[in-house]
């Protein structure tokens, strides 16, 4: 018997939501490479768990208030007038997002 629609109907608001973001995301290896990136370089000015340092904390709540591609741009494009790098030579636009999405869903929390 046929899935009746109403029942597939989240799935499939799901999936449109979700699909481009899932399908641009890098392969395993190269988030990998991002999280590295993340903690270790990134880590130099905000703290190597995040949670500021001479650069300010990158909790989750903290980069929830921005919207993602808003944060992607800033990854990209850094802040003039300030020590906050663009990162566009080394990093694609997915990449980028992958790193925003990370940090609004995996950054630690708040201490």
């Amino acid at each position: 018997m046929p899935t009746p629609l109403p029942r597939l109907l989240p799935t499939l608001l799901i999936a449109l939501a979700w699909g481009p973001a899932l399908a641009e995301a890098p392969a395993p290896a190269r988030q990998a490479e991002l999280e590295t990136l993340l903690y270790q370089d990134c880590g130099s000015c905000h703290g190597m768990t995040l949670r500021g340092g001479l650069g300010p904390a990158l909790t989750r709540s903290r980069m929830r208030a921005y919207d993602r591609e808003a944060l992607a741009a800033l990854i990209l494009h850094g802040i003039p007038g300030t020590a906050m790098p663009g990162w566009a030579p080394l990093l694609s636009d997915a990449d980028a997002r992958w790193l925003a999405d990370h940090l609004q869903h995996a950054a630690p929390q708040t201490p």
